[in-house]
């Protein structure tokens, strides 16, 4: 593939990368640097590509303003036997995006124009900072400042992270003038945002049979809270016939799980609006405040264009490997749903799922019970045979640690199964594994077709 209006090659990491990456925060459509390739398209790899990748994250936080951060993802990839970075960016929010060194002026600001950065005309920098959204969640000072975290931290903890006490800082949680922010707010262990999930008897609003109510807590809690309820209204149903056992949730978990995250990550909290969640007998509606970005058609949303709404939000829902990668949440759910199951007005955005019919309603029986005495029969056992040993390795995160306890009770189990199983994207058990491997708790052996090897 050729350099074009969206991706950018580089030999190597060099000084003006800077440049590009503002060039494409400020291009509609965002775009894709990599780090390792030529110009012609050879690949040269990188020697150090793990420290190469500190470097840019660092370059890219500290010399370019507004902050960038939640913005990109840099990701290690390996072509023709040798490493490269891919580094992917949306299109900024708050243009015009500009070195922090000459500030908003043509030195400071590029646009991309075909395959190149160029510098941007004063006039082109005018109108875009005049129109910079500048109601965002970052920008609003929160309605009480005796704000707690406790929460947050947990989590950040249990990936693996340490949140300082500059934390507030470094994850913009802040006003310009050093107050909690709406961001702050709505991570905070106590806000008054409420997130409903209904579930009604039949397919009309009319007879409500259950609601749910969560939220005044940290908006992370919120969301996980939320995946697991509907986790558990998406049951398994079974058809029996003569020749096989055909089994199928009501939704595809994935991409289920894709939209929820993608409702709370994109939603518009300007208004005080949250997410909602309703689950009928035929169908799920997920609907979230605010239609499409500004400046982002329909199409572009559909092959995956990123404009994040709350970057905050984004970068920390990226932190906790809730969201796997910029731009990905959209191309999974399509994988299993059409481009018709979305809605769009000026002011919302809504999904709709139609449950998948496996069988007439003569044929079919509901597996959860089955499912959860499987579930406990082999958790016991998985806990009472592995879990002690396990636990007590404390070099390992929560999540490593459920990692290999799954591998640990199903040696021929698979990344999705894993990645299934635990809620998240088959990306960070990539990462989960591979750290297991190198520090030499599993081995595999085979391919596809091939099993782990424990080693405790």
């Amino acid at each position: 593939m050729t350099e074009n209006n969206r991706i950018e090659y580089k030999r190597e990491l060099s000084d003006g990368l800077e440049k590009e990456v503002i060039a494409f925060l400020n291009y509609r459509e965002g775009g894709i640097i990599y780090i390792g390739i030529d110009k012609e398209g050879n690949t040269y790899g990188l020697p150090d590509a793990d420290g190469d990748q500190l470097k840019i994250k660092d370059r890219l936080k500290n010399n370019i303003r507004p902050s960038a951060l939640g913005l990109f993802d840099i990701v290690s990839e390996e072509r023709d036997g040798k490493n490269i970075l891919k580094i992917i960016l949306a299109s900024g929010p708050e243009k015009p995006y500009h070195l922090k060194k000459y500030g908003m002026s043509e030195k400071g600001c590029f646009i991309r124009l075909g395959s190149a950065a160029e510098p941007m005309p004063q006039k082109m920098i005018d109108e875009l900072f005049a129109k910079r959204t500048r109601n965002s969640i970052s920008k609003i000072k929160a309605g009480r400042q005796d704000l707690g975290f406790g929460q947050l931290k947990i989590y950040y903890e249990e990936s693996g992270y340490t949140l300082g006490k500059t934390f507030a800082k470094n994850l913009e949680l802040l006003t310009e003038d050093g107050a909690y922010n709406y961001a702050g707010y709505l991570l905070a262990d106590k806000n008054s945002t409420s997130i409903k999930v209904a579930k009604y008897s039949g397919i009309t609003r009319t007879d409500l049979i259950e609601s749910n109510e969560y939220g005044h807590e940290c908006l992370v809690k919120a969301t996980k809270q939320v995946i697991d309820k509907i986790a558990v209204e998406n049951r398994t149903t079974t058809k029996i016939t003569s020749k096989e056992r055909q089994q199928a949730n009501l939704w595809h978990p994935i991409a289920l799980r894709e939209a929820i995250i993608n409702a709370f990550v994109h939603n518009d909290y300007t208004n005080e609006i949250t997410p909602k969640f309703e689950i009928f007998t035929d169908r799920i509606e997920i609907t979230s405040a605010g239609g499409l970005p500004e400046g982002l058609s329909k199409q572009e949303f559909f092959e995956g264009f990123s404009v994040p709404r709350n970057k905050e939000l984004m970068r920390i829902f990226k932190d906790l490997e809730l969201v796997e990668q910029l731009g990905s949440g959209i191309p999974r759910i399509l994988e299993h749903y059409g481009k018709e199951s979305f809605s769009f007005s000026d002011n919302f955005l809504r999904m709709t799922f139609i449950a998948k019919e496996v069988a007439d309603e003569s044929t079919i029986r509901d597996d959860n019970k089955e499912v959860g005495q499987k579930g406990g029969v082999t958790g016991g056992a998985m806990g009472g045979v592995t879990g002690g040993a396990i636990d007590a390795i404390d070099a390992l995160t929560k999540r490593q640690k459920e990692v290999l306890k799954l591998i640990a009770t199903n040696t021929t189990i698979t990344y999705t199964e894993i990645a299934e199983t635990l809620g998240i994207n088959e990306s960070p058990v990539g990462k989960h594994i591979n750290a297991l491997k190198i520090k030499g708790f599993i081995k595999r052996h085979g391919g596809t077709q091939g099993y782990w090897e424990i080693n405790l």
